[in-house]
């Protein structure tokens, strides 16, 4: 199976440094690069970064890690995607979650009170009948779609992997997904949510493809920062941040052996800390690309 690693941005770096940015990714040969949605920050927004960076780049694959679906119309959201995809094929990652991680940006997505999931569940269903031509008559809980049908549609269906780790989202990711990008798991729990949605897949007469499994890892250098520490902590009383985030690279070497022996391939690598990027992407160039296979 194929070992891939991405850079994820996070809030970083600034807008100034982000063609730069991108711009040095295609030329060393990195496999991809992902965008947080982080509404109330500097961040670029994703689905703009995109199209930017694909748009400077010809080999560069881009991703979001994640985007929120419900609060969205799927149909637009299917248009942009398929828009990206006409003009940068097989390099357009999408990955969407259930809710913004940060608290303050739930209001931004609205949906109703005790209703997330299966509008997450129907808008998944809109986004891949609106990606295959098929939306036309949709009649939802949530949405209902007549007659329209949007274009150019990929040559190639797009793959619409999925966030979290809550047993309902693990199930989602087998019943809707085609593979799962997760965090803030130890490579137990990570091999324990594949295990999960490789059976809710089954179950519904679907296969996602044994590559399609990966994580977003964090390498904190000057220590785990406190909002980090707190954001793993909320998730999940019972963690400690020692056991899901590197502090140095062998650290995050162990790390990585870890969850490929526990099935994993794909790997989005965050920087946490005072480092200067430049000097984060010297060492992932170095230590990372000679894994890849």
């Amino acid at each position: 199976m194929k070992i891939r690693f991405g850079v994820g941005l996070g809030a970083g770096p600034s807008l100034s440094d982000f063609s730069r940015t991108v711009d040095r990714l295609e030329g060393a040969g990195i496999d991809s690069l992902w965008l947080s949605e982080q509404v109330y920050s500097d961040a670029v927004d994703p689905f703009i970064g995109m199209a930017h960076a694909l748009s400077r780049t010809s080999r560069l694959k881009v991703g979001t890690s994640v985007a929120v679906l419900p609060g969205r119309h799927p149909v637009l959201v299917a248009k942009q995607l398929a828009s990206l995809a006409a003009l940068s094929p097989r390099r357009v990652l999408p990955v969407f979650g259930l809710q913004p991680a940060r608290p303050g940006e739930r209001e931004l997505f609205p949906a109703p009170e005790g209703r997330r999931g299966a509008l997450f569940d129907e808008s998944l269903e809109l986004l891949r009948a609106s990606l295959r031509g098929e939306a036309a008559g949709f009649d939802g809980e949530f949405h209902t779609v007549g007659s329209a049908r949007i274009g150019p549609l990929p040559a190639r269906p797009l793959d619409i992997w999925l966030g979290g780790s809550a047993p309902a989202g693990l199930r989602r990711v087998g019943w809707y997904g085609d593979g799962w990008l997760g965090s803030f798991l130890t490579p137990e729990a990570a091999g324990r949510a594949r295990e999960t949605i490789q059976a809710a897949a089954a179950q519904a007469g679907r296969e996602i493809e044994p590559d399609h499994f990966g994580i977003s890892l964090v390498l904190a250098q000057d220590g785990i920062p406190d909002d980090l520490a707190l954001t793993m902590r909320r998730r999940d009383p019972e963690s400690d941040p020692r056991d899901l985030v590197a502090t140095d690279w062998p650290g995050l070497h162990r790390l990585l052996d870890a969850h490929i022996e526990a099935g994993l391939t794909k790997f989005v690598i965050y920087s946490a800390g005072s480092q200067p990027f430049d000097t984060f992407l010297d060492r992932f160039e170095a230590e990372l690309l000679p894994r890849q296979n």
